[in-house]
């Protein structure tokens, strides 16, 4: 028994005879009523009373039907699920993020891609932009959200739009003007908190102007960055989009106006390894 004779079985009771199944079968009448005749002989029972114009089914036959239909039922089931697996509609989509990022800075297009691909689940991993990378190279997940700098060899990369870095500050602290940038002599010898991430570029661009940044403190986290700030301890010099990452009530901040201090969010997978499609459909959202 196979699935291609419970299919000719169950055609001939829906159409109610061998004749009219035949047709939809596109298969001779002979050739239906003889695959009908092995699966009774093979199960050992008489399957279906022929009659003149109609066949029915004797008990056994409605015993077969019921479990047939199951049977017809799971085989398209399988068949869809696979197929919407290998479509990248269904399945899981493994990828590692830093922590400070949302699908706002996304530009909303990680919630376009789960309002597209409503039945992906989601194995996310995160940490820092090195931590990220070593998971891609490892296998543990397929795409990576990271900031720049970066070593991108090996990496296939897509960058999104540059962001400038800004003084995050509590009103104890007066930066210039009312103007909504600040030059970057302006923070000198200002109590500066970087995160660690950034530290060579802000103190290399800052000795490119003459001066030494007076760094008060050094972390590994640009939360923890702006809470200090946040607190009146100093001035945080981080990412603008970081700054959704604190409700803090006393913040207030400034563009500052130096184009080398400005990074990006970088798309990554590793070259030459061939992605599933759910992770090729999250890249194609990024074009």
């Amino acid at each position: 028994m196979d699935i291609k004779q419970l299919n000719f079985f169950t055609a001939v009771i829906e159409e109610g005879n061998i004749t009219a199944a035949a047709k939809k079968l596109h298969i001779a009448q002979p050739a239906l009523s003889n695959q009908i005749k092995l699966l009774e002989k093979e199960l050992g029972v008489k399957l279906i009373e022929r009659g003149s114009r109609k066949v029915t089914l004797t008990d056994a036959g409605k015993i077969l039907l019921d479990k047939a239909k199951h049977i017809l039922e799971l085989e398209r089931s399988v068949y869809k699920e696979l197929g919407d697996f290998n479509k990248g509609l269904k399945g899981t989509l493994r990828i590692g993020a830093i922590s400070a990022i949302d699908s706002a800075l996304l530009n909303g297009r990680l919630n376009s891609y789960s309002k597209s691909y409503p039945h992906i689940k989601y194995e996310l991993h995160e940490g820092i932009t090195p931590q990220i990378i070593e998971l891609i190279y490892s296998g543990i997940i397929e795409i990576g959200i990271v900031r720049t700098p970066f070593k991108s060899e090996g990496l296939n990369v897509r960058y999104l739009e540059a962001e400038p870095m800004i003084a995050a500050y509590s009103s104890e602290f007066l930066l210039g003007n009312d103007n909504e940038k600040i030059t970057l002599e302006e923070l000198r010898d200002k109590p500066l908190i970087i995160y660690r991430r950034f530290e060579k570029l802000i103190i290399a661009t800052c000795e490119s102007f003459g001066f030494e940044p007076n760094v008060f403190c050094i972390n590994d986290d640009s939360r923890t960055t702006l809470l200090w700030a946040d607190s009146g301890l100093g001035i945080a010099i981080v990412p603008i989009s970081s700054l959704h990452l604190i409700m803090g009530q006393n913040l207030k901040f400034k563009v500052i106006d130096e184009p080398h201090l400005s990074t990006q969010i970088a798309i990554v997978s590793e070259k030459g390894r061939v992605l599933s499609k759910a992770a090729e459909n999250f890249l194609n959202m990024f074009p």
